[in-house]
């Protein structure tokens, strides 16, 4: 009688595990999981002013990365800023109406919503010697490649992978790993 009872738990522990395992599968097939990255704007380069012959390097970083909703910027700057403005502010290189600004060295903007990101320097000479950055945010289930407006006489380099780093993964292979975990348990009861 007791090895009927604990037959019957262990079978309703693995029920349980299975239906849980099952949902993790399905969301993770739908694409209900997604991975979020941290870019770290311009890559080694960071958040400086560009040389004079190089006054499209965020451009051609922008244009190489594919940012999606949940993705992060990291700027890493020092004896400068960072600031969030609108279309007007950065294209005419003005922080007077930013939305946010920073000069604390490091920032991190989490890309919360699909559509434009503007983002300059304070220092009006760097913005206007191309330190500024324009990112199009995909939405979650946008699979064209982004439109980035380029500086004029601007020719755009072939795509490359993408500098963002993983900083959380899908459940894809944790599902994975238990479904195998319960038929190796659903093997050992019988």
């Amino acid at each position: 009688m007791q090895t009927t009872t604990m037959n019957i738990s262990k079978m309703t522990s693995l029920v349980a595990f299975f239906c849980i395992c099952s949902i993790i599968t399905v969301a993770s097939m739908n694409g209900l999981v997604i991975a979020e990255r941290v870019f770290k704007v311009g890559d080694v380069f960071g958040w400086q002013e560009p040389g004079q012959d190089n006054s499209s390097l965020y451009a051609q970083w922008a244009t190489r990365n594919r940012f999606q909703v949940g993705d992060s910027l990291s700027f890493d700057y020092k004896n400068d800023s960072v600031i969030e403005v609108d279309k007007w502010g950065y294209y005419h290189c003005d922080a007077s109406k930013h939305i946010v600004a920073f000069n604390n060295g490091n920032r991190v903007f989490k890309l919360d919503k699909s559509g434009l990101f503007y983002y300059i320097s304070g220092t009006p000479s760097h913005c206007k010697n191309g330190q500024r950055l324009l990112v199009e945010v995909m939405g979650l289930h946008h699979h064209s490649p982004p439109f980035i407006a380029a500086p004029p006489g601007y020719l755009a380099p072939s795509p490359q992978l993408s500098s963002g780093v993983s900083v959380s993964g899908t459940l894809g292979s944790l599902s994975m790993a238990l479904m195998a975990t319960l038929i190796a348990l659903l093997w050992s009861l019988a």
